[in-house]
């Protein structure tokens, strides 16, 4: 924030979730961290359907907030004949039978997590010796939400989990992210590290078609996938609310600050 200021953009900070709010008298309101959303998921809807109905431009799009809010969206990408890491759909109040997913990815161990979450909440290893235990909570926290299935990648800790950091659709910068000994979540509160690098041009060009294909009128978006002989499976297209990791790059956040700009111009004057 202090450097957009320092550019002389005027922008407030503002909670979603505050009901004062008074956001007619912003032209623009940029998504930045709404690291709650998935906590307060319905409130989140209705918010969502009282910014459109008021006319607010958003950065990013309401509709890609929507798509993207829900994990869903990863079917859509595979559909569309882009590689992910192979997912299946556990439905909301469905019986489970997770024995049939380990043979389906030769795999021996599960990783499931909820359709709508963020920051690893609800998601959690499975092996097949676990199946018997895991799946009466497993069917419990299904009374409640879709969940996802997917093999546990070891490329996550062999190699680690890549970011491609994409402003108004032009590449800014990579990163790569590793998990501690022995765990698979790469968040850093849960003793990740992150490491900048200079992004692989094949790779690189993977994660811009995905970019090109599903993140259009986007301010932000960020790539992440684990890459599987040469090609890259996209683990999360992220367009809602992503760390943008701007410190680990010199050009990073000029990179931002010209892509906010050039989205500025097509609104008459100040952005929230």
């Amino acid at each position: 924030m202090d450097y957009l200021t320092s550019k002389g953009i005027d922008i407030t900070l503002e909670d979603w979730h505050d009901p004062a709010v008074n956001w007619e008298q912003y032209d623009l309101a940029v998504f930045k961290s709404p690291w709650d959303y998935f906590d307060k998921f319905p409130a989140f809807c209705a918010w969502l359907d009282r910014m459109e109905a008021l006319g607010i431009r958003t950065l990013n799009p309401i509709s890609t907030i929507r798509w993207n809010a829900d994990k869903h969206y990863l079917l859509e990408v595979e559909k569309a004949g882009l590689p992910i890491v192979p997912t299946a759909l556990l439905k909301r109040g469905t019986a489970v039978a997770l024995e049939q997913y380990f043979s389906q990815f030769q795999t021996d161990k599960l990783i499931i997590k909820p359709c709508v979450s963020g920051g690893a909440k609800n998601t959690f290893i499975v092996s097949l010796d676990q199946v018997e235990e895991v799946t009466p909570k497993l069917e419990e926290l299904l009374r409640a939400e879709d969940y996802l299935a997917q093999p546990f990648m070891p490329q996550i800790q062999e190699e680690g989990e890549w970011s491609f950091l994409f402003f108004n659709g032009q590449y800014s910068h990579c990163l790569l992210k590793s998990a501690k000994d022995g765990d698979f979540r790469v968040q850093h509160f849960f003793g990740g590290t992150i490491h900048p690098q200079e992004a692989p041009a094949h790779l690189l060009a993977q994660a811009q078609t995905m970019v090109d294909q599903f993140a259009e009128g986007c301010l932000y978006a960020r790539v992440d996938g684990v890459v599987v002989g040469e090609e890259l499976q996209l683990m999360e297209l992220e367009l809602i609310e992503p760390f943008l990791y701007l410190h680990t790059h010199p050009d990073s956040l000029e990179n931002y600050y010209q892509a906010l700009v050039q989205m500025m111009e097509e609104v008459p004057s100040s952005v929230s």
